[in-house]
């Protein structure tokens, strides 16, 4: 009677078993298909790639991320970025980043197409210079004339709603002769070589405007006669 009890009871422990493996080993399959479902691709160079070519798919490979998403600007398929121009050098099996490509939604080092990287020595801004950051927009004013004759020195604001690229508060000589910072802005060609004459023979000031400001005034050219003969009238008022 006892041996009989006791094999029941070994077989329904054996059942009990049995049902237990089948049901932990069902979720962990599960478990494993979900988690292995969810892995992603991410495109990296097949070789080394200069500056100037233009990728082929076989230029490119995929490796598995295992992260929720993609580091920012990679991509997951190589078709993605085939027939793109290679802007920085590519290390082989290095990330292949937007940052690094040109092509017609990425302009490559944040300079669209038809636009141009333009950098200028910035003077009497250093308060301004701590606030910029890349993204924000400026207006570039042009101070000419130094010396007794008021009259000989002259702001202009030459050019509105600019946008900094980048800002090296380290200053660096100028073709002036001066140790100024450097700022790097987005212009168009016309506005590009503005800059150009204006860094080359001038002192350029740079005013900060409210990131939803895109009005632009006609503002002509001020002396510094002019601003103390007003300040004069306005005290003896």
């Amino acid at each position: 009677m006892k041996k009989n009890s006791l094999l029941k009871l070994l077989g329904i422990a054996f059942v009990v078993a049995i049902v237990a493996t089948g049901v932990f080993y069902g979720l962990f399959v599960n478990k494993l298909s979900s988690s292995t479902g969810s892995v992603k691709t991410m495109v990296v160079a097949a070789r080394t790639l200069k500056p100037g070519a233009i990728l082929k798919v076989e230029d490119v490979t995929q490796i598995p991320w295992f992260g929720p998403t993609l580091p920012k600007g990679a991509y997951e398929k190589p078709s993605e970025v085939a027939g793109s121009t290679v802007f920085d050098t590519i290390g082989q099996d290095e990330p292949v980043l937007a940052s690094h490509l040109v092509n017609a939604q990425n302009g490559g080092s944040g300079v669209p197409p038809g636009m141009r990287a333009v950098s200028v020595h910035v003077t009497d801004s250093t308060g301004v210079l701590t606030l910029l950051h890349s993204g924000q927009k400026v207006d570039v004013q042009v101070v000419v004339g130094r010396g007794n004759n008021s009259d000989a020195t002259l702001v202009r604001t030459a050019l509105e709603d600019l946008q900094v690229l980048s800002v090296v508060p380290q200053p660096e000589q100028s073709s002036q002769g001066a140790t100024l910072p450097v700022v790097t802005l987005l212009a168009d060609p016309r506005q590009a070589d503005m800059l150009a004459a204006a860094d080359s023979g001038a002192r350029v000031r740079l005013t900060l405007r409210n990131p939803l400001d895109d009005q632009k005034s006609r503002a002509g050219t001020l002396s510094l006669g002019a601003v103390m003969r007003a300040t004069g009238a306005k005290s003896a008022q």
